[in-house]
This record gives structure tokens, C-alpha cells and sequence, in this order.
């Protein structure tokens, strides 16, 4: 008897102490709709070991029944979500909401305190030491990096087309972009693309897959977490990448050093300039007169690695399933890829040919608005703030619902359909809310990669038509079931086939 009831006088004291600490946030909730909660527990159960493609349907749930702003609770954590355009646009423009959400905070183990998750005046600072590594002429040197490992694609979904045989295409352009990002961001090779099972391309798989779970289980998101198998992997996995991007540091440092011409350039080893990668412009980067150091410059290279390589297979993939199911687009994506770079298929790709694909960027940017990579994006609220006459409390997280805004029947019209012609042309901010559509977010803490990310994506695509057309199977789903993880994927992966352009049709 006295064992229960301590028991619940513990309860009752645990409750009063949080119902003190969140009195503000409480009172603030009110302002907004959303479902009925428990005390303590708030909407928890609904995201209880749920897996990532039950995610996105408890959103679409929500914004029907509540509209397109909804408050829940994770446990004790008041989230809003909020999928209307013009309060993102006062959100994504406010210096009090440049910091992530807590959500973000399951890759530090791996991304340290880099550009993704570092913080306001750590973060400003950073992003403006970078900034100029994204410049176009910088940006220019790595088109030949595009060219040669997509030329390498190619190659190795050769044996699908002579086969006629249905494959998932994800996990192809997932090694092609982890060959990309490795060398656009540290100038070596892993060699993902012919070498799948290697200890590194394996780290990443496993790195990502812990990291990203960890949103999704309530165990994992508390300190019982590195009690679990789950984090023996993670960090077997990480002594591998940090061990990897440790070494490139060390030594391209000490190269930097040693070989250099007269101007102080970087030679490589027949004495003539060598292309800067990403790391190159890093050891060359100050902040207040100081270096980076080894550590600072590794969360750095680390971040742009996982940044670039899962955003870029998922853009990838659901353009190829969008022009694999609308064959009369994919058509003149590719009469426009010929038209600017002629009928030779082994005609390496220019800069110039990258910016005069437009219906080809109108048919990736139209896949975006229907697939974004990142579906939904997190800010956390520093400082307690008004929008629109409503109160956001300190400590709140919000979400941002990209994906949902892109298909809103109320932004676009006819939204399930895939049309790339609503992108042609200059669009004015009358006609077109720029914070409707944001694939690559928006205001200062927008992606700094966008540029490289896109010239990426026009050149694989353009060389991947080049050779093959994409066609979907028979029987196949309208739509590939998405799991929203960090980055939206499809659950089960993107079945199609591929043949020869100069092939006979393939039997159905």
C-alpha cells in the first residue's frame, strides 16, 4: 500500500514539476488546432516504433482534419506543424529560427557540428567561411567528375538493358552519387560503383541506417540508446568513415604543404594545377584569421557526404520513375539532350551543355514538387515569437511540410500530375510563391549545395538517356510507397527496366 502510494505521489510531483516547466507552452497551445493528447505523453503513442513509411500518412491525417498548421505533441514537446506559405515564408526568413529541430540532433555522432547542425553563430559564421566553395567557376571543375562516374553507370547497367530483366535502379545511382560525393568532397576514390561490399561504402550504409532509426524509436532517442547493439554498429561504422576522412585530411594537408609552384598553387604529381576538392578549399578557409582545424574541417566533409550523396540518388531515381511512366516527357528530354549535345552518346558533357538544359531542369525540378528529397524539414524556436498574431513558445519544434505543400491542390493545380511546364519560363512572385515550392529550403539556412546538386542531376540523367530508355514495368504502382526517413525514399525501391536506344522493344 505505501509502495503505491509513493508511487503516486512521485507521478503527481514528476507532473507538477513539467507541468511548471511547459506552463507558457501550454497556455500558447491553445491558439492552435490539433488532436487530443495525454498528459505527459502527449500524441507519443501515435509514433511509437512506427516504421518510415507510416510517417508521412500520420501527417496527410493530421492536415486533413486540422488544415494546413497543426500543433501534436511528441511526449513533453510541443511541434507544430505548418504547411502554410505564407507563415514558412516568415519562418524560414526569421534569425530566431535558424536552428534545427531536436530531430537533427541523432547525427551528431556522425556529423559532429558541422553546416547541417551547428548551431546560430557557429553556424553563420561557418556558412559564410564556405560560401565561396560553391562559387559557378568552382563549381565548373567538378562537371568532369559527373561525366566520368556516370559514364561508369552506364556501364554497369549495361547488363540490365541486354537482359531486358526488371531492377530496383536505386541502389545504382546510390554507389554513382557516393563515388561523386567522395571525390567532389575529399578527391579520392572509393570505387562504390564496382565495389559495393567495400568496408567504407558499407560504413556509410550503416551510419545512415542507425542514425536515421533513431527517429523513429523511443528507446533510441534516449541515453538507453548506447546500451544497444544499434550503437556498437554506429560506432564500428564511424571509426571507419572518421577514420577514412581523418587520413585524407592529414595527408592532403601535408601535400598542400609540400608541393606547391610559385604562386603557392597545388601541383599534382606531373607538376600541373590539380582540381580543388571540396577538403582542398577547406584547408584553405579562415575563420577570424584562424585555420580550421583537422577536427572542424572532418564535420565539414563529413556533413557534405551525407548531404550529397542520398538527396541526389533520391532526386535521381523518382525523375527516371517520371519519365519512365510519362514516356511522351521523357521524350522530349531526350530530343532536347541530343539537340544540345548531338547524337554521339560518348560526347563528354560541358558546363555550357548542363545550362542549356532547361526542359530537362523543368522535368527535375517538377520531380522535386512531387518527390523533394527532403520531405519535411525541422527548425527549432530559440526565443518565443509571433506569427500572424499567434505565439510559437521557446523550445518548440516545427515542422515544415514541403511535401505536402507541393501536392496542395490549393498551390498547384492538378497536382498528382507530372507536369514540368509549370517551371517554364521566369515566374513572378505574383503568380508563383516561391515558399510554396522549397526542395532545397529557403532563407539563410537554405542548402548551400543546390547549384552542384542540380548541374549533378542534369548530368546524370542527360548521360543515363543518352543511352537507355527507361520504361516502367507492367503492373506496376502509380506511385512507389515512400518512406519518409531524413531524406524520402521509395520503401520497396524503383522498379523499371532500361533498353538500348538502339535496341528493338523490349518484350512485354
Amino acid at each position: 500500500m505505501w509502495i503505491l502510494l509513493i508511487s503516486v505521489l512521485a507521478v503527481v510531483c514528476v507532473a507538477l514539476v513539467i507541468y511548471r516547466k511547459f506552463a507558457r507552452t501550454l497556455e500558447v497551445a491553445k491558439q492552435y488546432a490539433g488532436p487530443p493528447a495525454l498528459p505527459i505523453l502527449g500524441n507519443g503513442l501515435w509514433f511509437l516504433n512506427k516504421q518510415p513509411d507510416e510517417f508521412l500518412p500520420i501527417i496527410q491525417h493530421l492536415t486533413n482534419v486540422y488544415g494546413d498548421v497543426v500543433r501534436f505533441w511528441q511526449g513533453p514537446q510541443f511541434t507544430l506543424y505548418v504547411g502554410n506559405p505564407s507563415m514558412v515564408e516568415t519562418i524560414m526568413t526569421n534569425k530566431h529560427l535558424t536552428d534545427k529541430s531536436g530531430e537533427y540532433d541523432y547525427l551528431s555522432n556522425w556529423l559532429g557540428d558541422g553546416l547541417l547542425l551547428s548551431k546560430r553563430q557557429k553556424w553563420h559564421a561557418r556558412r559564410k567561411a564556405i560560401t565561396p566553395a560553391f562559387h559557378f567557376k568552382i563549381l565548373e571543375q567538378f562537371v568532369d567528375v559527373f561525366d566520368r562516374n556516370a559514364t561508369e553507370l552506364v556501364d554497369v547497367l549495361g547488363k540490365h538493358a541486354d537482359s531486358g530483366e526488371t531492377f530496383d535502379m536505386f541502389p545504382y545511382v546510390l554507389l554513382y552519387a557516393l563515388d561523386v560525393i567522395c571525390e567532389s568532397a575529399m578527391g579520392t576514390s572509393v570505387n562504390a560503383l564496382r565495389n559495393s561490399d567495400s568496408e567504407y561504402v558499407r560504413a556509410v550504409k550503416q551510419a545512415a541506417s542507425v542514425s536515421i532509426k533513431r527517429m523513429f524509436d523511443i528507446i533510441r532517442r534516449t541515453p538507453l540508446f548506447y546500451l544497444t547493439p544499434s550503437y556498437q554498429k554506429l560506432r564500428k561504422a564511424l571509426k571507419v568513415l572518421h577514420g577514412y576522412t581523418d587520413n585524407v585530411i592529414v595527408s592532403r594537408r601535408n601535400q598542400l604543404m609540400s608541393k606547391t609552384d610559385v604562386d603557392g598553387e597545388a601541383l599534382d604529381e606531373f607538376g600541373t594545377k590539380k582540381k580543388d576538392a571540396f577538403l582542398d578549399m577547406l584547408l584553405r578557409t579562415n575563420i577570424n584569421g584562424k585555420p580550421l582545424t583537422n577536427l572542424e574541417i572532418r564535420e565539414e566533409v563529413d556533413t557534405f557526404m551525407f548531404e550529397g550523396h542520398d538527396t541526389t540518388t533520391s532526386a535521381v531515381v523518382f525523375t527516371l520513375f517520371n519519365l519512365a511512366k510519362n514516356p511522351e516527357v521523357q521524350q522530349k528530354v531526350y530530343d532536347e539532350i541530343v539537340s544540345v549535345m548531338g547524337k554521339d552518346p560518348q560526347e563528354p558533357i560541358q558546363l555550357s551543355h548542363l545550362h542549356d538544359l532547361t526542359y530537362t531542369e523543368m522535368a527535375i525540378k517538377e520531380t522535386l514538387r512531387l518527390y523533394p528529397s527532403v520531405p519535411l524539414i525541422g527548425r527549432r524556436c530559440v526565443e518565443e515569437i509571433t506569427i500572424d498574431g499567434k505565439t510559437i513558445p521557446a523550445g518548440a519544434n516545427i515542422i515544415v511540410g514541403i511535401y505536402f505543400m507541393g501536392r496542395d491542390p490549393k498551390y498547384f493545380d492538378n497536382p498528382s500530375q507530372f507536369i514540368p511546364e509549370r517551371f517554364e519560363g521566369e515566374v513572378s512572385v505574383e503568380k508563383f510563391n516561391p515558399y510554396k515550392y522549397i526542395p532545397f529550403s529557403a532563407g539563410p539556412r537554405n542548402c548551400i549545395g543546390q547549384k552542384f546538386a542540380l548541374n549533378e542531376m542534369k548530368s546524370v540523367i542527360s548521360k543515363l538517356l543518352r543511352h537507355y530508355e527507361f520504361i516502367l514495368p507492367p503492373g506496376s504502382a502509380d506511385e512507389p510507397l515512400l518512406a519518409s526517413e531524413l531524406i524520402l525514399k521509395p520503401h520497396h525501391g524503383v522498379p523499371l527496366q532500361i533498353r538500348h536506344r538502339s535496341a528493338p522493344a523490349l518484350l512485354k
